[in-house]
């Protein structure tokens, strides 16, 4: 099992390109199962979750070949739309081809998701969005079984604004009999991408980045080709870094998408500058605390939680950082402190004491983004550190290690 080598406190410089976004591949990936002919996705990060979903679509009978940031997916061999657990307990986002399967082939079975080592997240949006749309829903043997003959519109009222069931929806609805209007719809930018795909593919949907979807139902849909907008997550973990280590720059990403992040990390001192498609960040020469509460989109991302109480390790007096998005999405937290951090936890706030330095120690990542913390702590932190499991970051983010190496990091990947 690999695992990850910093000597830290070294100052970062340059410039990093960013990859692809995670959470709209995904996605889209999913949807091109409602075409037939052939799509080419450009800008695919090579993480272990694409990879995944690359496994499901072969196994679902899509003809698919990557290569060099570059996916084609031939869709017309399509015919087994069935999504096995040993897949999906890796990776709750193939529970994305519910819908698009559901649509093309009026049934499907999709395995229950497994469990994230921080806690659960409910499939029932998905669900009851599908069953208002027609569709009939049983459970055996931990799958889920839907089926219908042709899914009818409707209107679905979310509670919560859930990226995933508002992408399901989305794709379910396009190809259904009549106008499916989505309330309380997720805004994330991820989501604006699926649905403009969806259009390229012949959908007929309005209101996406807003909090109302509409879907006027087609017949069917065509393949297209699409480029993947750029991975926030990754840009935001990014600037973190730099905010803690020296001027950087982060290149091929949409400023606009960071704004909430911007907003805090200026807050905290920090001199930030942008162009159409580049970020730079120069440290603040005393790091002020700042409280964040994270939110759906637009507010600021629970994915860049972890990051940010790392970064206020170092902040000058105390600050709170609390998650209403995932109550218990602290498992980072014991780690950090293991490395000199001063963090208690409180339901779902953490108050964070800023601390001198932090010293290197061995810890172990939990999750994509506590992995990413970890990272930065190491960074910052006297010594080395050594950052296990980091299979959990290798879903998340391409090349990490290199990309940081490449501003100026003293860090290297071993197999243990």
């Amino acid at each position: 099992m690999d695992k990850i080598i910093i000597e830290g406190d070294n100052p970062l410089s340059g410039s990093v390109a960013i990859s692809g976004a995670k959470n709209a591949v995904l996605p889209i990936m999913a949807a091109a199962l409602m075409g037939k002919e052939r799509a080419t996705i450009t800008r695919v990060p090579d993480l272990r979750d694409t990879k995944t979903m690359i496994r499901l679509m072969e196994i679902i009978g899509a003809v698919c070949n990557y290569d060099n940031g570059i996916l084609t997916v031939d869709g017309s061999m399509v015919d087994n739309p069935e999504a096995p657990y040993e897949l999906v307990k890796t990776m709750r986002a193939s529970f994305y081809v519910l819908g698009p399967l559901l649509a093309r082939f009026g049934i499907v079975r999709v395995s229950l998701p497994g469990g994230c080592a921080w806690g659960p997240r409910p499939v029932d949006f998905h669900l009851k969005g599908l069953e208002k749309l027609g569709a009939k829903i049983t459970l055996e043997n931990g799958y889920i079984i839907a089926r219908s003959d042709r899914l009818q519109g409707a209107e679905i009222q979310f509670e919560f604004p859930s990226v995933g069931a508002t992408g399901n929806i989305v794709m379910a609805a396009a190809t259904a009999v009549g106008t499916t209007i989505i309330r309380n719809a997720a805004r994330e930018p991820e989501i604006i991408q699926l649905c403009d795909y969806l259009n390229q593919m012949g959908s007929n949907i309005s209101g996406q980045g807003s909090t109302t979807i509409t879907i006027d139902g087609v017949d069917s849909l065509v393949s297209a080709d699409v480029a993947v907008i750029p991975d926030r997550i990754e840009a935001g973990t990014f600037l973190t870094a730099g905010a803690l280590l020296g001027e950087i720059t982060i290149k091929d990403v949409n400023p606009h998408h960071l704004d909430s992040l911007l907003i805090k990390l200026k807050e905290t001192g920090c001199t930030i500058s942008t162009t159409e498609d580049t970020v730079t960040i120069s440290p603040a020469d005393s790091i002020q605390a700042a409280d964040i509460t994270t939110a759906v989109y637009p507010g600021f991302p629970t994915d860049l939680q972890a990051q940010w109480i790392a970064f206020m390790t170092l902040a000058q007096g105390s600050s709170m950082v609390t998650d209403t998005v995932y109550h218990d999405r602290f498992s980072h937290i014991p780690e950090l402190n293991r490395l000199g951090a001063n963090i208690k936890v409180d339901q779902n706030t953490a108050f964070v004491r800023g601390v001198k330095n932090l010293v290197g120690a061995p810890v172990m990542s939990t999750d994509i983004r506590a992995s990413a913390s970890l990272i930065i702590g190491g960074l910052i932190a006297k010594g080395t550190t050594e950052v296990n499991r980091v299979y959990h970051i290798d879903r998340g983010y391409e090349q990490i290690e290199e990309k940081f190496s490449g501003l100026g990091a003293k860090i290297w990947r071993e197999s243990a």
